[in-house]
């Protein structure tokens, strides 16, 4: 039964901007303009691999203390009262909140691990496949339909930070209180933006380019 081959290996390139399949005169060629929208054409992202590696490691870094401390403190009547994530997801619950509890919940905290496991578990797997594995077309499909759910989630990552501003309003509604941000926020805003950068930068041809080796 035949493999198939890759793009790259039949002497085209796709255009990431306009997804023009370009014909490339060498299967190596690093470098050329797209005819149609003039955009730098790469057969593949250049460091997409280790690029990818190095954000979502600090993803995971930064995730511990996104989750551990206060993301807001509240000030009423002279007393602070820090709130972490998990703070107010619970809050939410014992106020009856519970579909706003369950929002919040997955935006802010589920949604996050998820992308960077997702993420790693794709690296992992071109990792494995440099190393001779070879998965069956069966799984690079379902590898790719992952990936591009994960891009399709980091579309809508800044409803986290949405929610997150809006947590201590539900929960205090109607109180007169002061609002320092807390080192939780500035770490959740950074694994935010830091998953979204990894799932633009990983290059999901890397996916089928042990074929290339059949």
């Amino acid at each position: 039964m035949s493999t198939g081959q890759t793009a790259r290996r039949a002497g085209y390139c796709s255009c990431e901007v306009c997804e023009l399949l370009v014909a490339v005169p060498e299967p190596d060629l690093p470098r050329m303009e797209c005819p149609r929208c003039r955009s730098t054409l790469h057969l593949r992202r250049p460091n997409a691999f280790s690029r990818t590696v190095a954000l979502v490691i600090a993803g995971f870094i930064l995730y511990v203390p996104a989750n551990l401390y206060p993301v807001m403190t509240i000030e009423l009547v002279g007393r602070p009262d820090p709130n972490t994530i998990f703070t107010g997801v619970k809050e939410l619950f014992q106020s009856g909140m519970w579909e706003i509890g369950l929002l919040v919940f997955s935006a802010s905290i589920l949604v996050p691990l998820l992308k960077l496991v997702g993420l790693s578990y794709l690296l992992i797997s071109v990792y494995r496949a440099r190393r001779g594995a070879r998965p069956g077309r069966k799984l690079r499909r379902d590898r790719t339909r992952l990936f591009r759910a994960i891009e399709f989630v980091g579309r809508w990552s800044m409803l986290d930070m949405f929610l997150l501003s809006m947590l201590v309003a539900l929960v205090r509604f109607g109180a007169i209180a002061s609002i320092e941000p807390g080192i939780g926020a500035t770490s959740f805003a950074l694994v935010v933006v830091i998953t979204m950068f990894a799932a633009a930068s990983f290059d999901p041809r890397l996916i089928w380019d042990d074929l290339e080796e059949v």
